[in-house]
């Protein structure tokens, strides 16, 4: 049975759904919040974890992606500018966040996940990255230009702090896919010719 400190939980975890993503205000436009964030890192990760053709604890892989940005709650979203001047202590707010919960042993999770010491976590870490890729696609159908003038310094994350050949492999994917595609080549006029008549 849930504790009280539990329920807390449930309520500071859906608060993420209001905390504004620290590169929101360089973007000047609408972008995920933390949760949808998080709901892609988790299958990027997968999709990693299952392409590197190597044992992966994936349960392990889905707690660290689910835990990875959760002390958001607590210290926001540092874009990569106010990361320069100020630090969140994210291991304290973690720590304060799962204290007296049911999920105390998820800042254990997050401890690994941080240190990139295992294979999991790299891979976590590499999917975090790869979807501020796909959103930058999405932005670019958006018809913003600020994917083009990040394009130099995504290209540098790619080759220089990414974990896994996997996720380079990804990387070059998503830049020649079209953020359409799914819906174009899956729809009622493609998928059922009659419709429409």
């Amino acid at each position: 049975m849930a504790n009280k400190q539990d329920i807390n939980f449930l309520y500071e975890i859906g608060s993420l759904k209001n905390v504004e993503r620290g590169w929101r205000q360089h973007l000047a436009m609408e972008c995920a919040t933390v949760p949808e964030h998080t709901m892609r890192v988790v299958w990027l990760a997968l999709l990693i974890a299952r392409g590197e053709n190597q044992p992966i604890d994936e349960h392990k892989l889905i707690r660290m992606a689910l835990v990875h940005d959760l002390a958001e709650t607590r210290v926001s979203d540092l874009s990569y500018v106010q990361k320069v001047y100020a630090t969140g202590k994210e291991d304290e707010a973690a720590h304060d966040l799962f204290e007296n919960t049911s999920l105390m042993d998820f800042e254990d999770t997050l401890k690994e996940y941080e240190s990139r010491a295992s294979l999991e976590a790299k891979i976590v870490k590499d999917a975090d990255n790869l979807d501020v890729d796909l959103e930058m696609k999405e932005f670019a159908e958006r018809g913003s230009q600020l994917p083009g003038k990040w394009a130099e310094s995504r290209e540098k994350v790619k080759n220089e702090k990414l974990y896994t050949e996997t996720a380079k492999k990804m990387w070059d994917q998503i830049k020649e896919a079209d953020p359409a595609d799914w819906h174009l080549t899956s729809n009622k006029w493609v998928k059922i010719p009659e419709a429409g008549r």
